[in-house]
């Protein structure tokens, strides 16, 4: 049951959304990190795009979550592409580096074109 994200295929390609526009609870990210995970534990989904459309706030701890994810996807084969993150999460993104771990594309049609 997927309470955190909203999740579509489309061909080879799984485009995640998140639901929540603040990702700051404990809670919230531990499901949300569960739901995350289960995507690309049975390692079928190659093409993953984590849409932020609605996301106007991340905690750092939901960024560490991010990050595992990135792990969990690389491990099982999935390349990941980030999307429609706003100016001020994207921000963050760059102060920590992390725009060098995560491909980042400005919104879904980029980041369809390069999977």
């Amino acid at each position: 049951m997927m309470n955190r994200i909203e999740f579509s295929e489309s061909s080879s390609v799984s485009v995640i959304r998140f639901k929540d526009q603040k990702i700051i609870d404990p809670e919230t990210i531990q499901e949300l990190g569960e739901e995350l995970f289960s995507l690309v534990e049975d390692g079928k989904r190659q093409k993953l795009i984590l849409n932020f459309a609605n996301v106007e706030f991340l905690s750092s701890a939901a960024l560490g979550k991010l990050i595992t994810f990135e792990k969990k996807a690389k491990r099982s084969g999935a390349k990941l592409i980030l999307s429609n993150i706003a100016p001020e999460i994207y921000q963050v993104f760059t102060i920590t580096n992390l725009d060098k771990l995560f491909t980042i594309k400005d919104n879904e049609a980029d980041a369809l074109a390069v999977l």
